[in-house]
């Protein structure tokens, strides 16, 4: 029997603006794939079947469909993200929040577009780290179910790689959408600093966090973008010839990236050069300073958010027991300055300046995205040492604020995606994805894990 499973948000949502299909017949063909697909891979938290349903029955009711740019197109939205009538669970029981009276603003935007949340995805304990699993289940990736799909938003990339839903909400506060679009193949944008509402007291990881979306394609990503933005979706314009810096100087001392991560660094130069783009050796400076700097961040910023939501520390996994005392200690001694994070977007804002470079191409990982393990049972060290060594290159963007998107890039030796990160200067967001548009028309790529979805999709 055919099925809406594994069809594109943007094909959907045309076929039930058109008429062609309605929203709950979409629904329920993604709730009843996801109440098999999802025992193998731990990709939800919660899914809210009678209750998506519900809604798409509603958005089916309404006189004018052609203005909802999502119109009956199933997604997830990450569980540290409030959604109306389910708590919010930050990763675990210890961190859940009640249940919550309203939607977050991007929830509301997303819903006011058309789109159905038929559930939320699983996130580590309070989104610290770059892979996956929580007191109740370890998720897996579906490319290779022994591998993660990274973290934090890693429930998020496994449901679309799998085909669960089409387009997930994610949020990124140093690479938790740009790490598993790379580990599971997809597109995942990172907007820049104060273009989508971000309202995660107290204070967004510092300034660090940005919602975004991972997607199998980079229209769906435009259009996810648009409507997190508050935006009126338009088509992408194919850029002007670019200056493109290239780098593969890694952030982290001694970490560098392998080789399947840097031949897919190379092939999307290669292709950007044959689409008429320049393409130099270039890349921001990174300071002495910013590998620690950086740490006590990201220590202080758990820490802060522990206390805001009054959390008992001591119910929390042992590795965030310790990362929040590091970040109590960093704090209060006064280690996180907001001078030092302005500092370093002055040192991006010059590299980009007056057009001397419009896009920097980056490897998003270093290596293979790690075993599918409890990691909240290993210590602290083993999680930072993982998750440093595997994915090095996105933090910084955070730190200054700049807009970047995941592009797969083709295949690994050893049968896991490849990708590559595109960045820009504040306000770059369209011309990444435009960029990032080009690369998939010149190398498509696969837009599901192999063997995923397990149903039979519609055709045209």
């Amino acid at each position: 029997m055919s099925t809406w499973v594994g069809m594109t948000a943007r094909q959907i949502a045309r076929a039930v603006r058109r008429g062609d299909a309605s929203a709950t017949e979409v629904v329920a063909d993604h709730l009843d794939y996801i109440s098999t697909a999802d025992d193998e891979l731990n990709a939800f938290r919660i899914v809210r079947a009678g209750a998506a349903i519900a809604e798409a029955e509603k958005v089916d009711e309404q006189p004018d469909l052609g203005n909802l740019p999502l119109a009956g197109v199933p997604i997830a939205v990450k569980e540290n993200t409030p959604v109306a009538g389910l708590p919010t669970w930050h990763g675990s029981t210890a961190a859940r929040q009640p249940v919550s009276e309203v939607d977050h603003e991007v929830v509301r935007r997303l819903r006011g577009a058309g789109a159905i949340v038929v559930g939320v995805t699983r996130m580590p304990e309070l989104g610290v780290w770059a892979t996956t699993d929580d007191d109740t289940a370890v998720t897996r990736n579906p490319w290779q179910t022994d591998r993660t799909p990274g973290g934090s938003s890693g429930g998020a990339a496994a449901a679309v790689a799998a085909g669960m839903v089409p387009l997930a909400h994610g949020n990124d506060g140093l690479g938790s959408v740009r790490i598993p679009a790379a580990c599971c193949g997809l597109v995942g944008i990172k907007p820049g600093r104060g273009v989508v509402p971000v309202d995660m007291p107290p204070d967004g990881w510092f300034g660090l966090t940005e919602h975004g979306v991972l997607t199998t394609n980079v229209a769906d990503a435009a259009i996810g973008y648009a409507v997190l933005a508050g935006r009126t979706p338009d088509k992408l314009v194919e850029p002007e010839p670019l200056r493109v810096a290239v780098s593969l100087r890694s952030p982290v001392t001694g970490v560098r990236a392998d080789r399947p991560n840097r031949e897919a660094v190379s092939t999307a130069v290669r292709l950007l050069v044959g689409l008429g783009h320049d393409a130099v050796g270039a890349g921001p400076a990174f300071p002495l300073s910013l590998q620690p700097r950086g740490l006590a961040t990201w220590f202080a910023a758990v820490h802060r958010a522990a206390e805001d939501a009054k959390l008992d520390v001591a119910s929390l996994q042992p590795r965030n027991q310790r990362h929040i005392a590091l970040g109590r200690t960093a704090w209060r001694r006064g280690w996180v300055r907001d001078a030092d994070r302005e500092a370093f977007r002055r040192t991006c804002l010059e590299f980009f300046a007056e057009g001397r470079y419009h896009v920097l191409v980056t490897p998003v990982l270093a290596g293979p995205p790690p075993a599918a393990l409890d990691w909240a049972e290993r210590p602290w060290r083993a999680n930072v040492v993982a998750n440093a060594r595997y994915a090095p290159f996105t933090a910084p963007w955070n730190l200054a604020g700049f807009p970047a998107v995941t592009v797969p890039v083709g295949v690994r030796p050893d049968g896991l995606p490849a990708a590559v990160q595109l960045v820009g200067p504040p306000g770059a967001e369209l011309l990444i994805l435009a960029v990032a548009g080009q690369l998939e028309l010149a190398n498509p790529w696969r837009r599901h894990a192999p063997g995923w979805p397990r149903t039979v999709a519609r055709t045209g």
